[in-house]
């Protein structure tokens, strides 16, 4: 099973970065190029801008699929009836947007007890945002509010 999951990671990797060489910054027909900013497709996909740290250097979206660049490793936290979770993105980030949610997302975890866990599903249900573990057998999902990500973290690293 993990080496499916490596090996499904190095093929969107490989998608991704043919993307990436192609444009900094794509667009589909419903987002202007000029204006639109990575905050700004979260929001028009029904998903808080919070779900990016500050800092976005820039992002690609093409055919749903959005990669996004960030200065360096980024650590954030986020409490939950009084717990601070760390959530940490890679320099790179993405997966398939849709309204709603993320899919096949890569370069994200949550540290849960002593360890980092990889996330690879974001969806909104009304007021909650859940990441989903996939087929991780210790992490399978954990919710929090919408307003928890209302707002843009600062990276601690």
């Amino acid at each position: 099973m993990a080496i499916m999951h490596h090996l499904l990671l190095v093929v969107v990797l490989l998608i991704a970065s043919t993307l990436h060489a192609a444009s900094s910054v794509t667009t589909n027909s419903a987002v202007d190029a000029t204006s639109a900013t990575a905050y700004d497709i979260l929001e028009q996909n029904n998903l808080p801008r919070g779900l990016l740290p500050l800092g976005v250097k820039s992002y690609v979206l093409r055919q749903g699929a959005i990669e996004v660049t960030l200065p360096g490793l980024c650590d954030f936290n986020v409490t939950l009836a009084g717990q601070q979770y760390i959530i940490r993105y890679d320099p790179t980030v993405g997966g398939l947007i849709r309204p709603g949610s993320l899919t096949q997302v890569y370069g994200a975890r949550i540290q849960l007890a002593f360890d980092f866990l990889a996330f690879d599903q974001v969806d909104r249900v009304g007021d909650q945002i859940s990441l989903h573990g996939g087929d991780n057998k210790f992490f399978k999902n954990k919710s929090f509010p919408v307003s928890n990500f209302a707002q843009s973290h600062k990276c601690n690293k």
